[in-house]
């Protein structure tokens, strides 16, 4: 084997490596990063579980476009997407897919890949939550709940999910604290030391201009977590609420 063929073979196994890494991070990640600090409507009938009717139309989000390989994507990433497209029967090919668009943010196309991966094996739970977390990222919060509600009722005591779907209806226009709250009190009820929830708990008491549940929250957060690298900003936002009720307060984080 000369160099030339030594080298493009060492190049392609870097490429598939890579193709295979972003894959592999998408299935096992645990989308606890933080939200946009600016949220849309909710989205409309793309998505949305089998078994749901469909959300209204009224937001005025147009559904989920087709997917494609845009300019400037790597060959072998290009050649993992056209492989799904042309093997719409493999399972793997679509979720692999669907990781690759979430990975550079092209949420619909994601969306769109693991559709058909849900098509496929509509039990799988993975699944389904991912159908959750990418219409999140999507910013189609109605059809983030259904599926976070379909994945529920397959298991209940998920507490990073109904912490999930309390965050769909903070994240919404306008939002509904008082559901958050609900779905974030049965994440405690499963695990009371839960940072995640206990965090969006405060701000979701901040938010409605209860001071008083905000700081019982704050405390709980503060002794299962001193160091959480977010009290500071929930600190401030606490005594802008007692200052001045309407503050704004910190971003939502899922």
């Amino acid at each position: 084997m000369n160099k030339e063929n030594i080298l493009f073979a060492i190049i392609g196994l870097l490429l598939g490596c890579i193709v295979g890494f972003m894959a592999a991070n998408f299935m096992n990640q645990n989308y606890t990063g933080p939200r946009p600090k600016a949220v849309a409507g909710a989205g409309q009938g793309a998505g949305l579980p089998p078994d749901h009717p469909p959300v209204s139309a009224s937001n005025g989000v147009a559904e989920a476009p087709p997917g494609g390989m845009g300019a400037g994507m790597q060959p072998a990433v290009q050649e993992q997407i056209q492989k799904a497209r042309s093997n719409p029967n493999d399972f793997d090919a679509q979720v692999t897919a669907a990781g690759l668009y979430y990975q550079i943010g092209r949420y619909d196309e994601a969306v769109e890949f693991l559709m058909k991966a849900n098509q496929l094996k509509p039990d799988n739970y993975e699944t389904i939550v991912k159908l959750g977390d990418t219409n999140f990222e999507a910013e189609h919060y109605e059809v983030a709940e259904k599926w976070y509600t379909a994945a529920l009722a397959k298991n209940p005591k998920d507490v990073n999910v109904h912490t999930d779907l309390g965050t769909t209806f903070m994240a919404r226009q306008p939002p509904d604290f008082d559901r958050a709250i609900k779905e974030y009190t049965r994440s405690l009820e499963l695990d009371s030391k839960h940072e995640q929830t206990l965090h969006n708990l405060v701000i979701a008491y901040t938010k409605k201009n209860d001071a008083a549940n905000a700081q019982a929250m704050l405390d709980r957060l503060v002794a299962v977590n001193p160091n959480n690298e977010d009290l500071p900003k929930l600190r401030t936002d606490l005594q802008s609420l007692r200052s001045t009720p309407n503050a704004p307060s910190s971003s939502i984080t899922h």
